[in-house]
């Protein structure tokens, strides 16, 4: 992307007020859009974005500046002015830069660029009727399929110069059923670490199919009962509150500043001995995954919770400095708009030893959460309040009538304690996360887990 010259003397400017650290971070994104709606394409959008990204070390204080402009002269200046955000007597010390290979763990096999709009419109045109076609009831689908292309070097005053290129695919499917007033929605947002192979490797008439059962189950369901219940939370998006609610509070985003429950708690027990949770950056082709981080570690996987102990957290460079904890290649950012910051990956609970029906027999009477939907969370102490999607009522061990309208309100910490059965059937699922660099592409997961209580909200007495 830009020669060796240019490199040394944008890293030397950067480190020339005394900075410990500098560090150079060059993007060239390419992105695609198809928008299908009311049966027809809406919007098809192609674009390209590119700029770079200067930051440097002070200290435990870190100064960044970026440019979408990647000529000389515009990185002089960006370093300059870095530079000058802290003066130092410290000696300029520069390593000569050799490229190192990033290993493609991650293969890809159609770039977004080599496939003729017609197919994706075709593709996205079979799930809109096979919607329609299930029940009179859907009244409006929404697809859009993204593509993103990639292309990033790293450099820092460490010697560090390496490159690596990624490819991401993703569908989206939203189905509304509408009886009347009142409407219901079903969705599924399949994603990739991957090409167009991804998408060609699905479905979409099961696609259609699933979200539009969700959406006509849940406009025919009754209100749910509220109360303090057993809820069993099912595998995949299920894991979103294992994410907000205890993910982040183990980045040493908020870890070193004590903006976390589980500050000051590594090696103590943080939940029921039933629960390990993992965040793994190698898992092939998976939508969290990546080949490095964006400071230009290897990914690897990262035990955080082992029988309930917390074994590790969530560690970026910076992170590092601060507390003292091995980085695991978790530095991430949305763009070169954003400095790097410590962000999970595929984050998940790992499989236990139950099965859903043993879960369900040890309920008289409580909440099964098929689905999760969105919801919030209060950073630094991990109180929740997520929807249920899809959930239904279990009764005597069964699973019966479906209901709606149904919160799960608690707090992450608290709900480690209380998961006292951890299922076989791990799945993830594919989201964005947002904090302070920006948006990334990340994993949820779980098995079926059982809460022992929890507060559900609803709309009618039990």
């Amino acid at each position: 992307m830009l020669d060796k010259r240019v490199i040394n003397n944008v890293i030397e400017k950067a480190l020339s007020r005394g900075a410990d650290f500098a560090e150079l971070f060059i993007e060239n994104t390419y992105n695609s859009s198809i928008k299908f709606n009311d049966s027809k394409t809406k919007q098809s959008i192609v674009g390209k974005d590119f700029g770079a990204g200067i930051r440097v070390f002070f200290g435990e204080t870190a100064i960044y500046a970026f440019t979408s402009d990647l000529s000389e002269s515009s990185l002089m200046q960006v370093a300059d002015a870095v530079s000058k955000a802290i003066t130092t007597k410290n000696e300029i010390q520069l390593f000569d830069f050799t490229e190192k290979e990033t290993k493609n763990i991650h293969p890809f096999l159609i770039p977004a660029t080599s496939i003729d709009k017609a197919e994706k419109i075709e593709f996205l045109r079979k799930i809109d009727n096979a919607a329609r076609k299930y029940s009179n009831y859907i009244s409006q689908v929404d697809l859009q399929i993204n593509e993103v292309m990639q292309k990033i070097m790293i450099v820092n005053s460490e010697g560090l110069w390496t490159k690596d290129e990624r490819n991401y695919t993703r569908l989206y499917t939203t189905t509304i059923a509408e009886d009347g007033s009142e409407k219901q929605t079903g969705s599924n947002h399949p994603g990739a670490f991957a090409g167009y192979e991804f998408i060609r490797s699905l479905n979409p008439e099961e696609i259609a199919i699933e979200t539009a059962k969700s959406a006509v189950t849940m406009l025919k369901a009754n209100y749910c009962p509220s109360g303090k219940f057993p809820v069993i939370i099912d595998n995949g998006f299920g894991g979103v509150i294992f994410h907000e609610a205890c993910g982040h509070a183990l980045e040493t985003t908020s870890v070193a500043k004590g903006a976390s429950v589980f500050a000051g708690k590594m090696g103590e027990q943080i939940a029921n001995s039933v629960v390990t949770a993992i965040d793994d950056g190698t898992m092939i082709n998976k939508w969290g995954s990546e080949n490095i981080d964006d400071e230009g570690m290897p990914t690897q996987k990262t035990i955080l919770i082992e029988n309930g102990i917390l074994k590790s957290y969530i560690v970026d460079k910076m992170g590092s400095l601060k507390t003292g904890y091995a980085r695991t290649g978790s530095g991430r950012r949305q763009s070169y708009r954003f400095a790097p910051a410590s962000r999970m990956r595929n984050t998940y609970i790992a499989n236990g030893k139950s099965n859903l029906e043993e879960m369900l027999s040890t309920i008289d009477y409580g909440i099964y959460a098929k689905k999760m939907g969105g919801g919030s969370v209060m950073p630094g102490t991990g109180n929740f309040n997520f929807s249920v999607a899809e959930g239904y009522l279990v009764k005597n061990g069964k699973i019966t009538e479906p209901v709606r309208g149904a919160t799960l309100i608690g707090n992450g910490a608290d709900a480690l304690h209380k998961i006292s059965m951890v299922g076989n059937n791990l799945e993830l699922a594919e989201g964005m996360c947002g904090s302070v660099s920006g948006s990334i592409p990340t994993c949820v997961g779980q098995p079926a887990i059982k809460i022992d209580e929890i507060i559900v909200g609803g709309r009618k007495e039990k």
